[in-house]
């Protein structure tokens, strides 16, 4: 049965609004932070979204001090002037620590402030807290439970930077994706999120699990709201390219793939097909990415290598402290080659250029695809198989989850997949999509 306290535990929040009203100086910062450790108080005992932070008040005030003196014209404010973050806690932030869900010294994570967070800084935002996380960006979950039914997982690895979202707690959220971090989780919470290009927002001073897929994104509540986000953080953003993109012509990937998805969320994407197609969107099918297994296999053999090259020395250090999930993976890595992690990363390459090829022959703009095998399962022991994100992820393409659908109260969630590089385009589609589904 859906959680009695969903209906005040689900309360998204509009980014766009938010920001309008710092900006203009509308809402002062100061009854902004009020409003928002209201919320905090209420509802994030129950979610257990963000970490506590005993110096929390103080230290929001002291930064909005900050930024109203650096933008005291509201005209010449940034465009996130006033935008409350909550903030992975894998990402360093200044003055606070990085735990990444261990109980490994937080010494051992300290660096410089992530770039990231630098430039959400830059664009005006504040730093609300740092968001649970499973240990490390792997599978050994936190204590964050879904706000639409807080016996269900969240997703992770990005758990508390979902959950925040949804439950009005911050309108905007980090998070990460090695397989499917960001997508996954939102589906779960019924939120957008937005997973770039491979690359496209700077990496520096995050804790990785696997450089060489390990993807920021974010979390919000429309793409009204990850457009507005997009030109702070990706690099060499083209501005006006979203609003320029035509409706898309959409490709279902049928076979193998779309297989691995329950009846639930393979009825929500043909209900979707077909909410699209009424609204005058092409959708077709298109079968590919049969060789699903193989690619899996692929990149959990790059991840899982990589995975141990980032944490050699801490296992060595503090291998005791690593949760039992953890310390497998790690093991796990030590015994596959360096010549099998080589092959994964040369996948990349070639799976990102068969999809786009497949995409030219179909005559698609983008892929229309489950953000999850299912809606979020019970308990939260689990976060959840990623399966439905891999190959994108292992490809490096762009990706928005769009919620459509429920089982029981709780969320579904629809990818729409872009071409590397082309993230603005995808942003300009998505909006076009988000409209068709959600237009009854």
């Amino acid at each position: 049965m859906p959680d009695s306290d969903a209906l005040q535990l689900v309360a998204p929040l509009s980014l766009a609004d938010q920001v309008e009203a710092t900006r203009s100086g509308d809402l002062s910062l100061q009854d902004l932070i009020a409003q928002t450790l209201d919320r905090l108080e209420a509802v994030n005992p129950l979610v257990r979204a963000i970490l506590p932070d005993v110096r929390l008040r103080e230290r929001l005030s002291s930064e909005a001090a900050d930024i109203i003196e650096r933008w005291p014209i509201p005209s010449a404010r940034p465009p996130l002037f006033g935008a409350m973050v909550a903030v992975k806690d894998i990402f360093n932030v200044s003055r606070m620590p990085t735990r990444a869900g261990s109980a490994v010294p937080p010494e051992s994570f300290s660096g410089r402030e992530a770039d990231v967070v630098a430039r959400l800084k830059e664009a005006g935002a504040l730093v609300l807290g740092k968001a649970v996380t499973t240990e490390f960006a792997y599978f050994a979950s936190g204590a964050t439970a879904n706000p639409h039914n807080r016996e269900h997982t969240p997703g992770g690895s990005s758990s508390g930077s979902a959950a925040a979202v949804a439950a009005g707690i911050a309108p905007l959220a980090l998070g990460s994706q090695t397989v499917g971090s960001v997508i996954r989780p939102a589906s779960f919470c019924g939120v957008v999120g937005f997973k770039p290009s491979y690359d496209r927002i700077p990496t520096g001073g995050t804790l990785y699990y696997s450089p060489s897929v390990d993807t920021i994104g974010y979390f919000v509540n429309s793409i009204a709201d990850a457009a507005l986000v997009a030109p702070s953080l990706l690099l060499g953003w083209r501005a006006g390219e979203d609003a320029e993109a035509s409706p898309p012509r959409i490709g279902i990937p049928t076979g193998a793939f779309i297989d691995q998805a329950s009846d639930h969320m393979r009825g929500a994407l043909d209900a979707a097909a077909q909410r699209l197609r009424a609204a005058g969107i092409s959708v077709e099918s298109a079968p590919t990415l049969h060789n699903i297994a193989d690619i899996s296999a692929r990149h959990r053999n790059l991840t899982t290598y990589e995975f141990a090259e980032v944490h050699q020395e801490r296992y060595e250090k503090y291998g005791a402290m690593f949760r039992p999930q953890s310390a497998q993976l790690y093991e796990a890595g030590r015994q596959i080659s360096a010549a099998d992690a080589e092959a994964g990363r040369a996948s990349r390459f070639e799976l990102r250029q068969r999809l786009h090829e497949r995409m030219d022959r179909a005559g698609i703009d983008a892929w229309l695809a489950p953000s999850a095998v299912g809606s979020a399962p019970h308990g939260l022991g689990s976060t959840g198989d990623p399966a439905m994100n891999l190959p994108w992820t292992h490809a490096g393409m762009p990706v928005v989850n769009l919620p459509f659908g429920d089982v029981d109260g709780l969320p579904l969630g629809l990818s729409l997949v872009g071409r590397f590089g082309h993230d603005e385009t995808l942003l300009g589609q998505a909006a076009m999509v988000e409209s068709a589904l959600t237009t009854p």
